[in-house]
């Protein structure tokens, strides 16, 4: 089967497009032909391997785990005999983070792994980032925040994948919500739900005297310390991007109390947590409350020029690989 590797760190020329065997799947497994894949951010700092202390866990020279990509969309071609909860034909959607990359023709996934049938009225580019972004960014909104109707929250890279989903959760969620966006993306947030809308290329959020109870940084351009006096007496600074400036606030936070600075590596928390959240999600693309921002798809053998584009900063909403099968 076609399946990209990361020969090494560094540039998107590291992607290589080369030939591997098809897995076979376990007996609790699917076997899924992938339709569609993600491209984030995220993999975008895996192949550069940065942070550099990240390096100690991901690989020291190049990844461990070579095949990038996490989330995906596809169709059950096999299933192994323990199986009951899928069938061969279904169309499914779901994430991969501590295993087999995605960005690759077939991959096994376990049944009770972070996988569901995939509904009806979104396409499998729609489906296949969903994981990516929307999951990430409901965890902060409810596990992490804890985030209550009424409350105000400020989305920073309110255009991108976390962003673009944060905004339609927290607008399903109650909040009044704030998105710090570039001058071109502006009338895209606006369509996302957002109630208001600062230029950062214009207006600094932090100096306008107004106060949030959650500010929510998708992009890690912020910092709690310069945030702090936009947080109301209890609010919190979160990101899913971790840097030792971030992680130092955290600890002071967490032990001097009031404002806090918080984290979460959403693709570690327990399968069974994930799933709950993920059921959530499914249901609000199934009744059009949440919907997917693709902005450009590439084939699989593309894989570079899609890393450059996630690499230029001018992403908006999701990137996604489209099989040719």
């Amino acid at each position: 089967m076609k399946t990209i590797i990361t020969t090494q760190y560094g540039s998107p020329k590291v992607l290589k497009l080369t030939e591997t065997d098809k897995p076979i799947p376990n007996a609790n497994e699917i076997l899924i032909q992938i339709k569609a894949s993600s491209v984030t951010a995220a993999d975008s700092m895996m192949r550069k391997g940065e942070p550099y202390y990240g390096r100690l866990f991901i690989g020291l020279t190049k990844p461990k785990n070579p095949v990038p990509g996490t989330g995906f969309s596809g169709i059950v071609v096999s299933a192994g005999k323990e199986v009951s909860a899928f069938s061969i034909g279904d169309a499914v959607f779901g994430e991969i983070v501590l295993g087999p990359g995605t960005n690759c023709e077939y991959v096994c996934v376990p049944e009770d792994g972070v996988v569901l049938k995939k509904p009806e009225n979104i396409s499998f580019a729609q489906a296949a980032p969903v994981c990516d972004g929307a999951l990430t960014s409901i965890n902060f909104l409810k596990s992490i925040a804890n985030m209550k109707p009424g409350q105000k929250i400020l989305i920073n890279g309110a255009s991108g994948s976390l962003g673009s989903a944060a905004v339609q959760l927290a607008k399903i969620l109650g909040a009044e919500v704030t998105g710090v966006c570039s001058t071109s993306n502006i009338d895209l947030v606006k369509n996302f739900g957002a109630d208001h809308v600062i230029d950062y290329t214009k207006t600094n959020f932090a100096r306008q005297g107004e106060l949030y109870d959650i500010i929510y940084d998708t992009v890690g351009t912020l910092s709690f310390s310069a945030c702090k006096k936009a947080l109301t007496s209890g609010g919190q600074f979160i990101s899913p991007v971790l840097g030792l400036p971030l992680l130092y606030q955290m600890i002071k936070t967490g032990i001097l109390g009031g404002k806090k600075a918080k984290f979460s590596a959403t693709g570690l928390k327990p399968i069974p947590e994930l799933k709950i959240l993920f059921l959530e999600l499914k249901g609000f693309l199934e009744n059009g409350s949440l919907t997917t921002w693709i902005d450009k798809s590439y084939a699989l053998e593309e894989i570079t020029l899609a890393h450059q584009y996630v690499d230029s900063g001018r992403k908006k909403g999701n990137i996604v690989l489209i099989n040719s099968l």
